[in-house]
């Protein structure tokens, strides 16, 4: 049954301020639907999260950290004691354990690290390693191998009285190893069950088909679009088996990809931000580009005030003066966009900047031209002064050209820089193009003002 979140955030509350009180508050998160709950949870201040953690057990505390954004999780999880903090991470996916502690300060994922088994320390060390856009970074190390001449019989049976170790298996594929890692094979959980009890597990198997610890992100989608499986292994370049890279981890990890970029397009810096967090730090995040925004929009209205005299002699201008900015703008971001999917994708690198350059122009001019037609007519049309028409209609012809020329190169020019074009780009595109802009409008009105007035 559905309930308020308000309800079950105070709810929430008033258990954690009751004492003794941690049965009760199990029970009743069981009770919530996990999205329900999640919504409820973040409406908590950080505080009452960390303190919802300590409370409940280990196990659900793993399931709900594994639900929260990796940054948050790292937040919440390095102001608790390692001694507190190791059992929550040791009960998470290896995956999602990694992505919580390489958001951490070093000093303390390694304070948490001395509380782990040697062995879970290894295998951290080993995964962190891996960039978090390919394989290695997002294969998790939790499934099943059989060496090849097991019984299916004996398998099953495994598999049967160990439910609560295989939890993992939701992936439905157990995989076939020779000498402990070479893979030779793998097995649909389906496929077993119906096969002869008495068969060699290996007789069983299929080829399966690998990807490099290496792999981009791109190439793992088109992976999962080339092929209708849930998971696929991960090897090194002897085939040993290292890990398995899950559809559902591949496409979380481009949503997470895509809200990073959009959030660093809005000027919000230093990773996801949550109402919940504390006020001053959502403050810093969205201060950091605001505030250089603020000189950069002086710059350009400074070009307005130089001009001052023509725009008060021909008012009308003041009209178009937003119009040629804003649409030249948005030619100027459809060519950031463009260069921005072309740079993840991998189909374009910085040094391909004369051939972007371009086509970009190609398509600004016919643009262009398409939108100064439009706006001089528009302007023609209202105030029936065909010198009006031809300077807004050429500014904006002008600076669409302008726009798209420096928002399709813009990115590969950063990138180059190691800037990240998708936190440079929309600021210094929007400055630029608005300067311009009012240039252009203002600068072609000064020299035929007497035909304007």
């Amino acid at each position: 049954m559905t309930q308020n979140n308000t309800s079950v955030k105070n709810q929430i509350r008033v258990m954690l301020e009751t004492e003794g009180s941690s049965i009760a508050l199990e029970k009743k998160l069981e009770e919530i639907e996990s999205a329900e709950l999640l919504h409820a949870v973040f409406q908590l201040s950080e505080d009452e999260q960390r303190q919802l953690l300590a409370a409940i057990s280990v196990e659900r505390a793993a399931q709900l950290v594994e639900e929260f954004p990796s940054s948050h999780g790292a937040d919440l999880i390095e102001e608790m004691s390692p001694q507190d903090a190791a059992p929550i991470l040791e009960e998470m996916a290896s995956n999602l354990r990694v992505d919580v502690l390489s958001e951490m300060d070093q000093e303390d994922s390694e304070a948490i690290l001395e509380h782990l088994e040697e062995e879970d320390v290894q295998e951290i060390r080993e995964l962190i390693a891996y960039a978090p856009d390919v394989a290695g970074g997002l294969m998790m190390t939790e499934f099943a191998t059989y060496p090849k001449n097991s019984v299916v019989r004996d398998v099953v049976e495994d598999l049967t009285g160990k439910e609560g170790d295989y939890e993992f298996l939701t992936v439905h594929y157990i995989y076939v190893v020779v000498k402990k890692h070479l893979l030779v094979g793998v097995v649909r959980l389906r496929d077993l069950v119906f096969a002869d009890p008495e068969a060699l597990i290996g007789k069983v198997a299929t080829k399966a088909m690998t990807v490099s610890a290496d792999a981009s992100l791109t190439e793992l989608e088109q992976f999962f679009a080339d092929h209708d499986i849930a998971a696929v292994p991960v090897v090194d370049h002897r085939n040993y088996l290292l890990g398995i890279v899950r559809r559902r981890a591949v496409l979380e990890a481009r949503t997470e990809k895509a809200e990073a970029d959009h959030l660093k397009a809005a000027g919000i810096v230093g990773g996801d931000e949550l109402r919940s967090m504390p006020v001053l730090l959502r403050s810093r995040r969205r201060l950091s580009w605001l505030s250089i925004n603020i000189v950069l929009n002086i710059i350009a209205a400074s070009v307005i005030a130089l001009y001052e005299d023509t725009l008060t002699a021909v008012i009308a201008l003041a009209v178009f003066l937003p119009i040629v900015s804003d649409m030249s703008g948005c030619s100027g971001n459809q060519a950031v966009a463009v260069s921005m999917r072309e740079l993840t994708l991998g189909a374009t690198e910085p040094k391909d900047i004369v051939r972007v350059l371009g086509k970009e122009l190609s398509v600004g001019l016919i643009n262009g031209l398409s939108l100064g037609l439009l706006l001089g007519f528009a302007a023609w049309v209202w105030k029936g002064n065909a010198v009006l028409a031809l300077v807004v209609g050429g500014a904006l012809a002008l600076n669409t050209l302008l726009a798209v020329a420096i928002g399709g190169t813009v990115p590969l020019i950063l990138r180059r820089l190691d800037i990240d074009p998708a936190v440079a780009s929309g600021p210094l595109l929007t400055t630029i193009t608005d300067m311009c802009g009012f240039f252009l409008v203002l600068g072609l009105a000064s020299l035929v003002l007497s035909s304007l007035v």
